[in-house]
């Protein structure tokens, strides 16, 4: 089954249909084929990114360090099931197809499951919070993310109509 059918298959699974991505303009992604290992999150899972977007990454994460900021990998690759299993567990809690489509992109759909995009957070911060846009990783990574090719997806009121996730950057330009 290609990639393609498989997240079209997980959208029918969860009720998605097309009008529903059509009318918020969402770019299809298909799932990378070629990830490096980028280690260990804090949530114990194994990392993984593009080869290009590793790169980057490392070459960030040393001159945040070197500035006195630690960045932490919170997320990279996602896989169209486990994008869709992310929707479902929302669902499963009670939580509107709509609210999980604000907050979680439909399997498919996802930056993440281009290997380009990373979600990252800073210790003394929940994962994946807003708070995020107080630190001041977040400030270094305004002033500097741009320099390593990463740029904030989501910003506020964002055309997707995705929630505000100042943790969310995606890699856009190859060294």
């Amino acid at each position: 089954m290609t990639p393609t059918k498989s997240a079209d298959t997980l959208l029918h699974a969860l009720g998605i249909d097309a009008a529903q991505i059509a009318q918020r303009g969402l770019r299809r992604f298909d799932e990378a084929r070629r990830l490096a290992p980028a280690g260990v999150g804090p949530d114990g899972r194994d990392k993984f990114l593009t080869p290009a977007t590793l790169a980057a990454w490392n070459a960030m994460h040393r001159a945040a360090h070197a500035a006195g900021i630690e960045l932490l990998l919170i997320s990279g690759f996602r896989s169209y099931a486990f994008q869709a299993a992310l929707i479902r567990a929302k669902l499963d809690r009670g939580m509107s197809l709509d609210q999980a489509l604000g907050v979680n992109a439909p399997p498919g759909y996802s930056e993440h499951h281009s290997g380009r995009a990373i979600d990252i957070g800073v210790h003394g911060c929940a994962a994946l919070d807003e708070a995020f846009e107080l630190t001041s990783a977040f400030r270094w990574l305004q002033q500097y993310a741009g320099t390593f090719g990463f740029r904030l997806t989501y910003p506020r009121n964002n055309p997707e109509g995705f929630v505000y996730e100042p943790w969310h950057w995606c890699f856009h330009r190859h060294r």
